[in-house]
C-alpha cells in the first residue's frame, strides 16, 4: 500500500525548518540565513520513495504581525496547520514557545498529530536534551518528541520512519520526479534572496523582494534576468554600493549558486527598483505573489 500526506513544518524563525526540508529533499529549495524572517513564502518539498510520498510545507517563522505582509505570512502558517496530516514543530535548545498567540493557541486546539523535533541537539549534552524532552511533553502531549541535528542528519532517518506511519494510504498527489510545488523562476528568486539575507545588514534585506523578469535558455548559456525591490532610495544605494561593487558581488555570488543548482552557465543581471512601502500594501503584495 502506498503513502502520501502533508507534513507542516512550524516554529520560530532562526530554529533550523529551512535546513530540515534541504537536507530531508536533498535539494536547496528553501532559502536559509541567520535573520529572522528569510522563508517569506509556504513552500512544499516532496520527498519520494517507492512506497511515500511525504509533501512538506516549510512555513515562515512565527512573529507577531507588524506588517501586511506578516500578517499574510502568518495567516499562511495557519492555513498550512489546518491542511496537514501531521505537523512537524521544530524547537530550539531552549524553552521558547511560538512567538504568535494566535498560531499557539492553533496549535495548541489542533486535533493533528504533532511531532515536536528538539533541533541542534548536537550542541547540547545529554541531561538538557532529557529536561527538554520532558518539558515538551508536558507541554504538548504530542505524538512523539524526537532530538534532532538538521544540520547533522542526526535521527532524521528514524523519523522519516515514524513519519510514514502516520501518513494514510494514499497515492502520490505529485508526479514521483518532482521534489517541490515552485518553478524554477521562483528557487532563482529565492538565491537571490538569500545572498542579499546573508550579505546586508539592517533594514535592507527586510525590506528587498526579488522578481526574475526574464529567463531565456540559449544553446550554452541562460540569460537571467532580475528585478530587487526596495522600498527607499536609501537602500537602493546600498544595495547597489560605492561604484556597483557591492551589487556586483552580490551578481558573482548568486550566479555560481544558479549554476551549480541548473547546472548549465548563466549571464545574470540586476535592475534595482523603489517600490515605496511595499510590505505594507496589499495590491503590492498580491503583485509579488504574497496574496492570492
Amino acid at each position: 500500500m502506498h503513502k502520501s500526506g502533508y507534513i507542516t513544518i512550524i516554529g520560530n524563525p532562526n530554529v533550523g525548518k529551512s535546513t530540515f526540508l534541504n537536507n530531508v529533499i536533498g535539494e536547496k529549495i528553501s532559502s536559509t540565513s541567520n535573520k529572522a524572517q528569510t522563508t517569506r513564502h509556504r513552500l512544499l518539498g516532496i520527498l519520494n520513495s517507492d512506497n511515500y510520498q511525504m509533501i512538506f510545507s516549510d512555513t515562515p517563522g512565527v512573529i507577531d504581525s507588524s506588517y501586511e505582509l506578516h500578517k499574510t505570512m502568518m495567516s499562511n502558517v495557519k492555513n498550512s496547520l489546518s491542511d496537514s496530516d501531521l505537523i512537524l514543530y521544530i524547537v530550539g535548545n531552549n524553552k521558547n514557545d511560538l512567538f504568535n498567540k494566535n498560531i499557539r493557541e492553533s496549535l495548541i486546539k489542533s486535533k493533528i498529530k504533532m511531532f515536536i523535533l528538539i533541533n541542534r541537539v548536537d550542541l547540547m549534552n545529554q541531561n538538557d536534551v532529557e529536561d527538554l524532552i520532558k518539558y515538551w511533553n508536558e507541554k504538548y502531549s504530542p505524538s512523539e518528541v524526537i532530538p534532532i541535528s538538521a544540520l547533522n542528519n542526526f535521527n532524521i532517518d528514524i523519523l522519516l520512519k515514524k513519519i510514514v506511519k502516520v501518513l494514510p494510504d494514499c497515492p502520490p498527489y505529485f508526479p514521483k520526479d518532482e521534489i517541490t510545488d515552485r518553478n524554477l523562476r521562483f528557487i532563482i528568486s529565492e538565491i537571490i534572496r538569500e545572498k542579499i539575507f546573508k550579505r546586508y545588514s539592517k533594514e535592507v534585506p527586510y525590506s528587498t523582494d526579488v522578481i526574475v523578469d526574464s529567463y531565456k535558455e540559449k544553446e550554452k548559456i541562460t540569460d537571467i534576468s532580475c528585478i530587487i525591490f526596495v522600498e527607499r532610495e536609501s537602500q537602493k544605494a546600498i544595495l547597489i554600493g560605492k561604484n556597483g561593487k557591492a551589487i556586483k558581488s552580490l551578481g558573482i555570488s548568486s550566479r555560481k549558486s544558479i549554476q551549480n543548482f541548473i547546472n548549465k552557465k548563466v549571464f545574470l543581471t540586476f535592475n534595482v527598483k523603489v517600490l515605496k512601502n511595499w510590505r505594507k500594501d496589499k495590491n503590492q503584495l498580491r503583485k509579488l505573489g504574497y496574496i492570492n
